[in-house]
Protein backbone atom coordinates (compact mmCIF):
# COMPACT_ATOMS: atom_id res chain seq x y z
CA UNK A 1 0.00 0.00 0.00
CA UNK A 2 2.83 2.31 0.43
CA UNK A 3 4.62 1.58 -2.73
CA UNK A 4 4.81 4.45 -5.31
CA UNK A 5 3.65 6.93 -2.82
CA UNK A 6 3.84 10.83 -3.83
CA UNK A 7 2.15 12.53 -0.99
CA UNK A 8 1.48 12.59 2.59
CA UNK A 9 -1.18 14.13 4.44
CA UNK A 10 -1.80 14.50 8.44
CA UNK A 11 -4.25 15.39 10.70
CA UNK A 12 -3.72 18.48 12.62
CA UNK A 13 -4.45 17.92 16.60
CA UNK A 14 -3.21 14.76 18.28
CA UNK A 15 -1.13 14.11 15.19
CA UNK A 16 1.48 17.08 13.94
CA UNK A 17 0.43 19.30 17.02
CA UNK A 18 -0.36 19.08 20.47
CA UNK A 19 -2.85 21.24 21.17
CA UNK A 20 -5.02 19.92 24.28
CA UNK A 21 -3.30 22.13 26.75
CA UNK A 22 -4.41 25.51 24.64
CA UNK A 23 -7.98 23.70 24.17
CA UNK A 24 -8.72 22.97 27.67
CA UNK A 25 -7.17 25.91 29.46
CA UNK A 26 -9.87 28.18 26.69
CA UNK A 27 -12.48 25.90 28.43
CA UNK A 28 -11.16 25.38 32.45
CA UNK A 29 -11.22 29.48 31.94
CA UNK A 30 -15.03 29.11 31.40
CA UNK A 31 -15.14 26.62 34.49
CA UNK A 32 -12.98 29.05 36.86
CA UNK A 33 -14.91 31.99 35.75
CA UNK A 34 -18.02 30.30 36.82
CA UNK A 35 -16.76 29.90 40.46
CA UNK A 36 -16.57 26.13 39.38
CA UNK A 37 -12.55 24.65 40.85
CA UNK A 38 -10.29 24.09 37.76
CA UNK A 39 -9.57 20.46 35.76
CA UNK A 40 -5.59 19.55 35.58
CA UNK A 41 -5.04 18.74 31.67
CA UNK A 42 -5.35 14.85 32.18
CA UNK A 43 -9.44 15.76 32.35
CA UNK A 44 -9.48 17.20 29.03
CA UNK A 45 -6.64 15.38 27.15
CA UNK A 46 -8.09 12.51 25.85
CA UNK A 47 -11.14 14.33 24.20
CA UNK A 48 -9.04 17.25 22.83
CA UNK A 49 -9.58 15.81 19.11
CA UNK A 50 -13.11 16.52 19.88
CA UNK A 51 -13.23 20.11 19.79
CA UNK A 52 -15.94 22.47 21.72
CA UNK A 53 -18.59 19.34 21.96
CA UNK A 54 -15.49 17.12 23.89
CA UNK A 55 -14.53 19.81 25.90
CA UNK A 56 -17.70 21.51 26.79
CA UNK A 57 -18.75 18.18 28.24
CA UNK A 58 -15.49 17.64 30.06
CA UNK A 59 -15.48 21.19 31.89
CA UNK A 60 -19.85 20.99 32.36
CA UNK A 61 -21.41 17.78 31.56
CA UNK A 62 -22.66 19.57 28.17
CA UNK A 63 -24.38 17.88 25.01
CA UNK A 64 -24.81 19.76 21.78
CA UNK A 65 -28.84 19.60 22.81
CA UNK A 66 -27.98 21.72 25.95
CA UNK A 67 -30.02 25.32 25.37
CA UNK A 68 -27.08 26.98 26.52
CA UNK A 69 -24.86 24.50 24.19
CA UNK A 70 -24.20 27.07 21.25
CA UNK A 71 -23.55 30.11 23.19
CA UNK A 72 -21.03 28.33 25.84
CA UNK A 73 -19.42 27.21 22.42
CA UNK A 74 -18.75 30.54 20.81
CA UNK A 75 -17.29 31.79 24.46
CA UNK A 76 -15.19 28.43 24.23
CA UNK A 77 -14.63 29.34 20.61
CA UNK A 78 -13.21 33.47 21.40
CA UNK A 79 -11.20 32.17 24.47
CA UNK A 80 -9.38 29.09 22.27
CA UNK A 81 -8.92 31.82 19.03
CA UNK A 82 -7.23 34.58 21.53
CA UNK A 83 -4.94 32.06 23.00
CA UNK A 84 -4.12 29.18 20.10
CA UNK A 85 -0.69 28.96 20.48
CA UNK A 86 0.53 29.54 23.98
CA UNK A 87 1.14 26.17 24.88
CA UNK A 88 0.42 24.66 21.76
CA UNK A 89 3.36 22.07 20.98
CA UNK A 90 4.39 20.09 18.03
CA UNK A 91 4.76 16.47 18.80
CA UNK A 92 8.90 15.01 19.29
CA UNK A 93 9.89 13.95 16.03
CA UNK A 94 7.79 16.07 13.67
CA UNK A 95 9.68 18.43 12.15
CA UNK A 96 12.21 16.05 11.61
CA UNK A 97 9.87 13.63 9.32
CA UNK A 98 8.24 16.94 7.89
CA UNK A 99 12.23 17.81 6.82
CA UNK A 100 12.47 14.24 5.72
CA UNK A 101 9.52 14.42 3.53
CA UNK A 102 10.73 17.51 2.00
CA UNK A 103 14.31 16.44 1.05
CA UNK A 104 13.08 13.00 -0.57
CA UNK A 105 10.62 15.27 -2.73
CA UNK A 106 7.25 14.38 -0.84
CA UNK A 107 4.52 17.34 -1.07
CA UNK A 108 2.92 17.23 2.17
CA UNK A 109 -0.40 18.62 3.67
CA UNK A 110 -2.89 19.16 6.01
CA UNK A 111 -6.60 17.80 6.58
CA UNK A 112 -8.09 18.75 9.43
CA UNK A 113 -11.84 18.70 10.81
CA UNK A 114 -10.78 21.96 12.78
CA UNK A 115 -12.65 25.28 11.44
CA UNK A 116 -10.49 27.57 8.94
CA UNK A 117 -11.61 30.01 11.77
CA UNK A 118 -8.36 28.65 13.59
CA UNK A 119 -6.80 26.71 11.38
CA UNK A 120 -5.77 29.52 9.20
CA UNK A 121 -3.67 31.79 11.91
CA UNK A 122 -2.85 28.79 13.74
CA UNK A 123 -0.84 27.44 10.30
CA UNK A 124 0.65 30.63 9.86
CA UNK A 125 1.75 31.23 13.04
CA UNK A 126 3.46 27.92 13.10
CA UNK A 127 6.73 28.18 10.93
CA UNK A 128 6.08 24.24 10.90
CA UNK A 129 3.61 24.39 8.49
CA UNK A 130 5.90 26.83 6.19
CA UNK A 131 6.06 23.95 3.71
CA UNK A 132 2.92 22.98 3.55
CA UNK A 133 1.37 22.73 0.26
CA UNK A 134 -2.38 22.50 1.46
CA UNK A 135 -3.96 22.79 4.13
CA UNK A 136 -7.86 21.93 4.41
CA UNK A 137 -10.42 22.63 7.24
CA UNK A 138 -13.43 20.99 8.14
CA UNK A 139 -15.32 23.90 6.66
CA UNK A 140 -13.06 24.09 3.28
CA UNK A 141 -15.83 21.26 1.61
CA UNK A 142 -19.48 20.96 2.08
CA UNK A 143 -17.99 17.57 4.36
CA UNK A 144 -15.72 17.07 7.23
CA UNK A 145 -14.18 13.70 7.87
CA UNK A 146 -15.12 10.99 8.17
CA UNK A 147 -16.24 11.74 4.45
CA UNK A 148 -13.53 11.42 2.30
CA UNK A 149 -14.06 14.72 0.16
CA UNK A 150 -11.58 16.69 2.23
CA UNK A 151 -8.93 14.04 1.77
CA UNK A 152 -10.10 14.53 -2.29
CA UNK A 153 -9.99 17.94 -1.99
CA UNK A 154 -6.26 17.80 -0.45
CA UNK A 155 -5.60 15.09 -3.40
CA UNK A 156 -6.44 17.79 -5.92
CA UNK A 157 -4.76 20.77 -4.32
CA UNK A 158 -1.12 18.88 -4.27
CA UNK A 159 -1.81 17.29 -7.97
CA UNK A 160 -1.58 13.33 -6.98
CA UNK A 161 -4.19 10.36 -7.47
CA UNK A 162 -5.56 10.26 -3.75
CA UNK A 163 -4.25 6.37 -4.88
CA UNK A 164 -0.87 7.53 -4.23
CA UNK A 165 -1.40 9.60 -1.03
CA UNK A 166 -0.95 8.18 2.41
CA UNK A 167 -3.09 9.64 5.77
CA UNK A 168 -2.04 9.79 8.77
CA UNK A 169 -4.35 10.51 12.22
CA UNK A 170 -4.80 9.27 15.46
CA UNK A 171 -8.63 9.07 15.28
CA UNK A 172 -10.90 6.18 13.72
CA UNK A 173 -12.40 9.12 11.89
CA UNK A 174 -9.01 9.32 10.15
CA UNK A 175 -9.04 5.79 9.41
CA UNK A 176 -11.99 6.00 8.35
CA UNK A 177 -12.07 8.79 5.88
CA UNK A 178 -8.68 7.33 4.52
CA UNK A 179 -10.12 4.12 3.20
CA UNK A 180 -12.88 5.58 1.61
CA UNK A 181 -10.89 7.84 -0.28
CA UNK A 182 -8.55 5.03 -1.34
CA UNK A 183 -5.31 5.98 0.51
CA UNK A 184 -2.69 4.24 2.28
CA UNK A 185 -3.73 4.97 6.19
CA UNK A 186 -1.22 5.26 9.41
CA UNK A 187 -2.62 5.50 12.72
CA UNK A 188 -0.62 7.29 15.20
CA UNK A 189 -0.97 5.80 18.49
CA UNK A 190 1.47 8.77 20.20
CA UNK A 191 -2.14 11.20 19.53
CA UNK A 192 -4.86 11.37 22.30
CA UNK A 193 -5.91 7.50 21.63
CA UNK A 194 -7.30 6.93 25.15
CA UNK A 195 -5.70 3.57 26.70
CA UNK A 196 -8.96 1.80 26.27
CA UNK A 197 -8.97 2.90 22.50
CA UNK A 198 -8.68 -1.09 20.52
CA UNK A 199 -7.25 0.62 17.08
CA UNK A 200 -7.03 -2.60 15.84
CA UNK A 201 -10.62 -2.29 14.74
CA UNK A 202 -10.10 1.21 12.74
CA UNK A 203 -8.31 -1.66 10.00
CA UNK A 204 -5.66 1.00 9.40
CA UNK A 205 -2.81 -0.04 6.89
CA UNK A 206 -0.31 0.85 9.49
CA UNK A 207 -0.09 2.13 13.36
CA UNK A 208 3.04 4.26 14.01
CA UNK A 209 4.11 4.81 17.83
CA UNK A 210 6.37 8.04 16.89
CA UNK A 211 6.16 10.32 13.78
CA UNK A 212 9.72 9.38 12.40
CA UNK A 213 8.07 5.14 12.62
CA UNK A 214 6.30 6.90 9.23
CA UNK A 215 9.48 7.46 7.58
CA UNK A 216 10.72 4.11 7.98
CA UNK A 217 7.28 2.68 6.66
CA UNK A 218 7.65 5.33 3.39
CA UNK A 219 11.51 3.92 2.99
CA UNK A 220 10.69 -0.13 3.35
CA UNK A 221 8.42 0.31 0.88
Amino acid sequence: MFEQVQAVLFDLDGTLIDSAPDLGAAVDTMRVQRGLPSLPLAHYRHMAGAGARGMLGIAFGMTPEHPDFLAMREEFFVNYENAMTVRTRIFDGVPEMLAALVAKGLPWGVVTNKSSRFTDPLTAAMPLFATARAVVSGDTTPHAKPHPEPLYEAARRLRVDPARCVYVGDDERDIVAGLAAGMGTVAATYGYLGAQTDISRWNAHLHIDSPMDLLKALQSA
